[in-house]
């Protein structure tokens, strides 16, 4: 691997740890490895809002399910 390669990965690296920071404190509960799936798929081209409003909407359906479950005695 080369020098710039290496430059390139610690760079996409840092810059990776520092939006999981900024995550961390606006409370958004993403992992870093569920953070990185949005930032690739938003340098894809899919739009941040829609992503973000389907993750708020899959987080609504997992408490519901959850919520269902423990009602059911699972």
């Amino acid at each position: 691997m080369s020098s710039k390669d290496s430059d390139r990965i610690t760079a996409a690296q840092q810059t990776l740890d520092t939006l999981f920071d900024i995550s961390q404190l606006l409370n958004t509960q993403l992992d870093k490895e569920t953070l990185a799936t949005c930032v690739g798929m938003i340098e894809s081209g899919v739009n941040p809002e829609a992503l973000a409003a389907v993750i708020q909407e899959l987080r609504r359906e997992a408490t519901a399910l959850n919520a269902q479950n423990a009602s059911d005695g699972r």
